[in-house]
This record gives C-alpha cells, structure tokens and sequence, in this order.
C-alpha cells in the first residue's frame, strides 16, 4: 500500500456560519479532485469555527480560559500549575478541555465542536453527493500523549472509516496468532496528514489516497479507552 497526501491549500479564512463542505469543495476542485476510497482530514478548527464554537475573552486571558476549562470539562484528571487535564464531554482526555487561542482571531478562544462525528459526516454527505465519489472524513485534533515527549494530530470525529483495525486472532509474519493487537488507523491517518499541514502554515486540510483499510461506520469514541481498562485514572 503506498499513501499520497496532498494539502488542500487557499482556503482562507473560515468564519461563523461558513459551510465547511463547501469549503473543502473549492479547494479540491482547485487542487486535486477526489477519488473513491480517499480520505479527507480537516483540523479542528475550521470545523469549530464554522460552527460557532469560539468565545470572546471576557477579563483576564488566563482567569478566563480557566474558567472556560472547566465548563467544557466533565473532569478533571490532572493540574499542574496553568495545565489542567481533563477530561471533555465527547470522553476524550487532552489538555485544557480542547480549549486553544492557536489560530484563534484576536481576543478568542475555541472549543472543540459539539459533536464531531456528526460534523465529519456532514461533510462527507455533501462531499460524495458534490463529486458523485464514495469518502471518508476525518477531523482531527492535536494532542499530547503520555511518556513521550511531542504533539501529534488525533481524530477526533470519523464518518466512513473504521476507526480501529482489530487484528486479534489474525496471525503475524511469522505465524504467530496476534491476541492483542489493535491499530487506531484512524489516528494514524490523521497524524500523517498532519505532516503537509500545521498551524504556521495555514493549511487546515488534506487529502490522502492510497488507504486500503476497511470502511465502515467507525466513531471518535471507539478510540477512547474506557475507563475501567484505563490503569492510570
């Protein structure tokens, strides 16, 4: 399997109110056109927005996040000095609730969107009814991960893609039957995409092709550990 990813660039600036799909529309009709099977990764924060998750500072920049941290919690794991970990309604643990200023119009914060899944499947439905193509979409977030050190892009919301690869009772290279194994390809494609974007950049999505992996309708929340396995909370 040999993956292409290719920036979706000139999209500008989205505001409140903005059509996402169409967003991305225009820049694939610019840039590449889609094909069936490729997979398109939208970042976060075009998707929140268009939808009108971003607040105006009131006060204290810092006061103020942190009282916005904590509204968007539904926990919160961790705090050292201005970090706070917690834990968002959508069950995803990150750092300050997803609350970010990075890419923010002055004097803003943004939230991550409502309902993820539900926005990528938005997209994908006016996508593939625009181009006549079957797609996934992905919309991705950047996390911090435990005991490495780095930032990486995650997905956050998934419409048309398996989201989690189960490769227990298949057998490796050697034979072996694999009893563990499970691969967060949707996390993986996400990260990757992230490579021909960024936020110095302005280039808040790509298209990647060549993805062989099975479709399906795999969910955000299937990559969330739930918490009785999770041996550190």
């Amino acid at each position: 399997m040999t993956l292409e990813i290719h920036p979706l660039v000139g999209i500008g600036v989205v505001s409140s109110g903005d059509d996402v799909a169409s967003v991305l529309a225009s820049a694939l009709s610019g840039a590449i056109q889609p094909l069936s099977g490729d997979v398109i990764v939208v970042t976060h924060k075009i998707v929140s927005k268009a939808e009108g998750a971003v607040r105006e500072i009131v006060g204290d920049p810092e006061e103020f996040k942190k009282l916005l941290v904590e509204e968007q919690a539904t926990s919160i794991v961790r705090r050292r000095g201005d970090l706070i970990i917690a834990e968002t309604k959508h069950g995803f643990v990150c750092a300050n609730a997803g609350v970010d200023r990075s890419n923010a119009a002055s004097g803003t914060m943004i939230l991550l969107p409502d309902d993820p899944d539900r926005s990528a499947h938005r997209i994908r439905t006016k996508l593939e009814r625009q181009f006549g193509v079957e797609l996934a979409v992905i919309i991705s977030d950047t996390f911090g991960r435990p005991w490495r050190r780095g930032l990486t892009d995650v997905a956050i919301g998934i419409s048309g893609l398996i989201a989690v690869l189960d490769l227990k009772g298949t057998k490796d290279w050697v034979g072996r039957e694999l009893d563990v194994t499970e691969v967060a390809v949707a996390d993986e494609l996400a990260a990757a995409a992230d490579l021909v974007m960024g936020k110095a950049e302005g280039i808040p999505a790509a298209l990647v092709r060549g993805y062989e992996g099975p479709r399906g309708e795999g969910r955000a929340s299937d990559l969330v550990r739930p918490v009785n396995e999770d041996l550190f909370r």
